[in-house]
């Protein structure tokens, strides 16, 4: 089931927020430094309030897109804070390109409303998943920088990301580290409370969400693993990340764009 939002400022803060993405995306290189950094914050603070609105709302509202639109956006809040403690960090308009494309699905997709949620708590619940879907795509996103640094380093040519190598590595694996941690209290907790969370009869079963999901943390797990005990690097690391981050990605926000948008199911 697909919803229209249900209140007309969340299509203003929507707007906002798309159009100041937009505008960081495509004037970039036009913009100073310091009026990049506010265009990128005010879409950031309306893109945060319209993902409150549908998280916090009566009723809760959440789907494949609104999932998609809280990562970028917890990507952005940390590329934030790391743009000021590396301000040679250079990710401003593909970041904001995806912002504003995440916040265009939200709109077109806002998802499923939970009315009839079983425990306060699910949102609670919801946001320690997204938040480990939201460390780990911060990793991907500095894997991904890792290894255009590591491209640039073997060609003889400038880096793009204008940070040292190691640097990133070392930020990339903290971010799956934390990642790894909260999605493994996620899914402990949907496996003891599940019933309590989301209602009678619908405890821990094994299904498309949950295949992935606990395929993903197996991967991140060898990926950990691998890293400390075989020291796994560089493009192979970098690859087991996307890997564990793809099924990830489908395990949540994969199975509910085939119900939602496909079957056009609740």
């Amino acid at each position: 089931m697909i919803l229209a939002m249900s209140q007309w400022w969340e299509y203003v803060l929507a707007s906002g927020a798309f159009l100041a993405y937009l505008l960081a995306s495509v004037a970039n290189k036009k913009m100073a430094s310091d009026m990049l950094r506010l265009v990128l914050f005010a879409g950031w603070v309306l893109h945060g309030l319209m993902l409150a609105e549908g998280l916090l709302g009566e009723p809760p509202r959440f789907g494949f897109a609104p999932a998609l639109s809280t990562m970028v956006w917890l990507v952005l809040a940390v590329y934030a804070i790391e743009s000021r403690l590396l301000p040679q960090l250079q990710a401003q308009w593909p970041l904001a390109g995806a912002g504003a494309v995440t916040v265009a699905l939200a709109v077109v997709f806002p998802g499923s409303s939970y009315s009839h949620a079983a425990s306060i708590w699910l949102p609670l619940h919801w946001a320690l998943g997204i938040a480990s879907y939201g460390l780990f795509a911060v990793a991907v996103a500095h894997g991904w920088l890792m290894q255009r640094t590591e491209q640039a380093m073997r060609l003889a040519s400038a880096s793009s990301a204008g940070v040292p190598l190691m640097t990133l590595e070392r930020l990339t694996f903290r971010f799956v580290e934390a990642g790894f941690v909260l999605l493994s209290a996620t899914l402990l907790v949907g496996w003891l409370f599940a019933e309590q969370l989301y209602g009678p009869g619908l405890a821990w079963n094994w299904n498309h969400k949950t295949i992935f999901s606990v395929l993903a943390w197996v991967t991140f797990a060898g990926l950990l693993a691998g890293r400390a005990r075989l020291g796994w690097r560089g493009l192979r690391a970098v690859r087991v990340l996307y890997l564990g981050s793809g099924l990830l990605l489908l395990g949540y926000a994969g199975s509910r764009f085939v119900l939602e948008v496909i079957l056009k199911r609740a």
